[in-house]
């Protein structure tokens, strides 16, 4: 995630940021967006630095750059945006408060009714190199996520199997 207040400096453009920034409404087109905001009941009423498509495109392309700040993300954001002809005119990038305050009014269901839409297998039947015999192929990124070590999360996550026969409390 980005650390709030990491900017980087502003002559580092590379083309292949404002691509994926590009792919990014290639993948989640504003209809789509603007439907499950919608759909979602997150729909702004007034006009703001931060309506929900934006937060929400937002939010994905903190994906794209993890490891940069809210402010080089919108700044990515806003350029890329720009850059594939789906944002015109000036805009203040806003302050981390501002982003953050505007990502918990948005909350997680549209961005899970934006998955729910788009997550599907790309290759088909036919597709060459992703079948082996009747098994479909996957890769696994390996990503993991930390959580606190508590009852609660033990019984829905389960603990890592290790040597050790004793557990923390």
């Amino acid at each position: 995630m980005p650390r709030p207040g990491q900017v980087k400096l502003g002559t580092d453009e590379r083309l292949s940021d404002r691509i994926a920034v590009g792919l990014l409404t290639r993948t989640f087109p504003p209809d789509l967006v603007d439907r499950v905001v919608a759909e979602s009941g997150r729909s702004g009423q007034r006009t703001r630095l931060l309506p929900p498509r934006v937060v929400v495109y937002f939010v994905l392309a903190m994906c794209l750059f993890s490891g940069q700040g809210y402010e080089e993300v919108a700044r990515l954001l806003t350029q890329g945006l720009t850059w594939a002809k789906r944002w015109s005119g000036s805009w203040q990038v806003p302050t981390t408060a501002a982003i953050s305050r505007a990502r918990v009014k948005l909350g997680s269901e549209p961005l899970k009714a934006l998955f729910a839409e788009v997550a599907r297998p790309l290759a088909t039947e036919e597709t060459r190199g992703a079948r082996y015999g009747r098994w479909r192929l996957v890769a696994v990124d390996g990503t993991v996520f930390d959580v606190p070590d508590s009852p609660e999360n033990a019984g829905h996550f389960g603990r890592p199997k290790t040597h050790r026969t004793e557990r923390c409390a």
